[in-house]
């Protein structure tokens, strides 16, 4: 008599993250992106105070928010709150936030530690120690931190680029034997034969003009991601237009650049949208971050065959993985309008400049899609898995 054997039982994983939106950048829509693909292999439950992605399959736990400010509030109130909710009934758990609790950490931003302490020296040092040790925001934030890096049996710490391992490394040295690199991915766009069908469609739903050369700036925070400074360049170059797309904070001050420039029958101001791929497809070339850990808005571009100009590995997190020139072109100073504006000319000219660019950067692209971060977490869970129950 032949017998069936039951099939194994899916592991039951929590994920925290604060935000669960695909609308914002890094750290949430690189959680739900990776959620959508382990989806099909886990019992996957979020925990969040606010969810707008829903994903089939997918468990959604909604975690009050009693203040909103301040910040440092609100994170103790979160952290506790699902640590409790999370303590039994979860295999694994999967923070990607400032949280103590979690097998397996994903950090996407500069260690607090780093950044509090960054470039100074002496007097400057001991000052910041002082308001360290005299806030309760830093101290929060500061201990948090801390705990989130203590090795524990089965916990892995991941960094979303190299950038952010080398400085968790630097404020940490001790996660060094539980550290790995998992850089964001990205779905690749199915076909891009009709792109110039598509790209008239595109800029006609944006209300942006057809027939001229549209660079585009993808970014949440326009100053800190360097519009200013593509504005200036910009003003070096007659007859190219471009379209901005983000959230709107900074818009009034930008509009006022660029208004003293004489740019504003250039320069859309597209604000956020729903998907950025339509932005993408509406663009000749992108010129996305001056600043960033790694730049998912990078890849993404190149995944839709564009052109891009991006600031070094100095800067930019993804560009350590990028050679200048190949995938992309990157500017040495990321604050100088004539680098830039020059970088921009080298690729707006002729598709035999653009046309290399845009077949080895959707190459790059094409290997560095979500389901090999998938792949990737996949053996994360598996070794915590094996070393929590191997009791």
């Amino acid at each position: 008599m032949s017998s069936t054997k039951p099939s194994p039982r899916k592991l039951r994983i929590a994920v925290l993250n604060r935000h669960f939106v695909k609308r914002f950048g890094g750290a949430e829509h690189y959680s739900a992106a990776l959620v959508e693909q382990l989806a099909r292999r886990y019992e996957i439950h979020v925990f969040a105070q606010e969810i707008e992605h829903q994903i089939p399959g997918v468990h959604d736990h909604k975690i009050s928010r009693p203040c909103t400010k301040p910040r440092w509030l609100n994170q103790i109130w979160y952290s506790t709150t699902t640590w409790w909710l999370t303590r039994r009934g979860f295999d694994l758990v999967h923070s990607h936030e400032n949280t103590w609790h979690g097998d397996i950490q994903t950090i996407h931003v500069r260690p607090f530690r780093t950044g509090l302490f960054h470039g100074r020296m002496g007097l400057r040092r001991w000052i910041r120690w002082l308001s360290l040790w005299t806030s309760p925001r830093l101290m929060s934030y500061w201990y948090l931190e801390s705990l989130r890096m203590q090795p524990r049996e089965g916990r892995s710490i991941v960094a979303t680029s190299e950038m952010v391992k080398q400085e968790i490394l630097q404020a940490y040295p001790h996660v060094s034997p539980i550290l790995h690199t998992v850089a964001p991915g990205v779905n690749l766009p199915p076909d891009l034969q009709d792109r110039q069908d598509k790209q008239a469609k595109m800029r006609a739903s944006l209300n942006l003009p057809q027939n001229v050369m549209l660079a585009l700036f993808v970014g949440n925070d326009y100053i800190k991601k360097g519009l200013p400074t593509l504005l200036r360049a910009l003003a070096q170059l007659p007859g190219i237009h471009l379209a901005v797309a983000g959230k709107p904070t900074h818009q009034s001050d930008c509009q006022q650049l660029a208004q003293s420039l004489g740019l504003n029958s250039r320069v859309h101001f597209l604000g956020s949208l729903p998907s950025v791929a339509s932005a993408y497809e509406a663009a000749d070339l992108v010129h996305p971050t001056l600043e960033d850990t790694y730049a998912m808005v990078v890849l993404e571009a190149m995944a839709h065959a564009l052109p891009v100009i991006v600031s070094g590995p100095k800067y930019c997190g993804i560009s350590a993985t990028l050679v200048d020139g190949r995938e992309a072109l990157l500017l040495e100073n990321p604050l100088d309008p004539e680098e830039l504006a020059k970088k921009i000319e080298q690729i707006a000219g002729t598709m035999a400049t653009q046309r290399p660019l845009n077949i080895a950067g959707r190459n790059f692209a094409r290997q560095n899609d979500w389901q090999a971060v998938a792949r990737s977490y996949e053996t994360l869970y598996a070794r915590a898995a094996a070393k929590k129950f191997s009791d």
